[in-house]
């Protein structure tokens, strides 16, 4: 009876187990997220205990502050939007847990107030709605946490400032929530202009400004792709050779040919070496 008893608590432990490990599953939520999102897992959305908008309230189901460790980069920013242009800005994450491009690196939440984001295999559209980008499943894989983001300002022009959010998520691939999962937050906008203001595009950061690049995943160049310069580099280096062996030669005539003290000399330098030595007596 007692086996019995502890065989049932035992099935219970592990079902409950079971339990936590898909719900911390969920939370990882590597296909991304753009929108309101079940905290909870009940099927339900409230505004009190779930998330209504990741992008302005952040990845708070990894960690509950956001912190400065995490750098959000984002590239080729233009000063000001024009009606019926496209921008294509880089958006990259540096800092958090070490890159295991094997498992989960990273993702993002973005919003726009106005205009739309274009996807593509690495992000996408969230719930359908064209004012929210976040990444796929192949975008949370990434070995450099970087995306390429599209967005298409409005058609026509009144608008004024449109407001820009950003989540940035740093993961360790270990589908859990908290750990060593970190996030920030860049929060941005544009004003409107009628022609481009030829100011050209600025980059935006937001953490703590010490920015470490991941190292690159291959360095150097192979030597058969260098082509003309490895054909210079060995012509440099015969040259070189050219003139060690041209000093080498010198010294040896120095040193066989016009020594006095080498048994070896020639006739003609005995006959000088006497007459010289006739005259000096």
């Amino acid at each position: 009876m007692l086996a019995k008893g502890l065989k049932f608590r035992n099935i219970i432990a592990l079902a409950l187990m079971a339990m936590l490990l898909l719900r911390s599953v969920g939370k990882a939520y590597p296909s991304g997220i753009a929108g309101p999102y079940d905290v909870n897992g009940d099927g339900s959305i409230d505004a009190e205990n779930d998330l209504l908008d990741v992008a302005k309230e952040g990845c708070t189901c990894h960690n509950a502050v956001p912190t400065n460790s995490v750098q959000i980069i984002l590239d080729d920013v233009p000063f000001s939007w024009v009606p019926g242009q496209s921008y294509t800005m880089v958006l990259q994450l540096i800092g958090g847990p070490d890159i295991n491009s094997a498992s989960n690196t990273g993702g993002f939440s973005m919003r726009s107030s106005e205009g739309s984001f274009t996807g593509d295999m690495m992000t996408q559209n969230g719930d359908d709605d064209e004012k929210t980008l976040t990444h796929t499943q192949a975008g949370a894989t990434t070995d450099d946490r970087k995306w390429t983001i599209v967005w298409d300002a409005p058609a026509e022009g009144g608008i004024g400032a449109i407001h820009f959010w950003i989540t940035g998520n740093s993961v360790d691939g270990l589908n859990g929530n908290g750990g060593a999962d970190v996030w920030n937050q860049l929060i941005f906008f544009l004003t409107e202009s009628d022609e481009d203001s030829g100011l050209g595009t600025r980059t935006l950061l937001a953490g703590d400004g010490n920015v470490a690049p991941p190292e690159p995943t291959e360095q150097g160049v192979p030597i058969h792709e260098m082509g003309a310069h490895l054909r210079a580099h060995w012509l440099g280096l015969l040259g070189f050779l050219s003139v060690v062996l041209v000093i080498i030669f010198a010294g040896f005539m120095l040193r066989y040919g016009f020594s006095s003290s080498y048994e070896g000399r020639s006739n003609l330098l005995r006959l000088r070496y006497k007459v010289n030595r006739r005259g000096d007596q």
